[in-house]
């Protein structure tokens, strides 16, 4: 896989080129120190995972992805970073990155890269555990199901969705099939008008949960 590493701290970004091209499963095809370099970078390259810092000196990672996803909204952002701030994780949520990891587990990045480029959305355990507890913080917009077609199948796989299970474990909680869950979950994205897995666990948390 392709990815680019944006990091203020040049001996990381360096490290990491050097660690994960070892594995001889990545190539790390540029390497940036700043917001403005992730979005130029990403334009240049479209790889297949952008690896994002968030602190950097001219500004935050989250500011950058939000540009590149404006113009790439498929495009795959994985944040790694020293800072677990609710703020940011609320932040990388809304906006659609794909992950959000600590630095401090290194072991999980290369997996996560890889979970990522398979179409999956990665949080760290200390990120997952927190998800309920931020997202009701957050304001509750008055979500009626029935308003927005969400049948009551639906509501069951957004609810097993929001507890981190993937598609093989709700097939076999629903006693469905893998592409039917599969179906469920695409006609759930264009009913909300919502882009991945990862968004459907945010409304689930924001505009239902916090009605409860």
């Amino acid at each position: 896989m392709k990815i680019i590493t944006v990091d203020d701290d040049k001996l990381v970004a360096l490290s990491l080129k050097t660690i994960l091209e070892a594995t001889g499963k990545v190539e790390v095809t540029a390497l940036g120190g700043s917001p403005e370099d992730a979005v130029r970078l990403y334009k240049e390259h479209q790889p297949d995972v952008l690896l994002l810092d968030i602190r950097m000196g001219s500004g935050t990672g989250i500011d950058a992805a939000r540009e590149i996803l404006s113009q790439y909204s498929d495009a795959k952002i994985l944040f790694l970073t020293t800072f677990a701030d609710d703020e940011y994780i609320i932040d990388a949520l809304k906006i659609g990155a794909k992950g959000y990891i600590l630095k401090q587990n290194f072991d999980d990045i290369l997996p996560a890269l890889e979970a990522v480029v398979s179409g999956q959305s990665v949080f760290g355990s200390e990120i997952t555990s927190r998800l309920p507890e931020l997202m009701n913080h957050t304001s509750a917009a008055g979500f009626d199901y029935e308003s927005a077609d969400i049948g009551e199948r639906e509501q069951e796989i957004i609810e097993l969705i929001a507890e981190g299970l993937s598609n093989k474990e709700i097939s076999a909680r629903l006693f469905l099939s893998e592409g039917t869950v599969r179906n469920y979950i695409s006609t759930i994205l264009e009913k909300l008008q919502l882009r991945d897995r990862t968004q459907i666990a945010v409304f689930y948390y924001k505009e239902v949960r916090s009605q409860k």
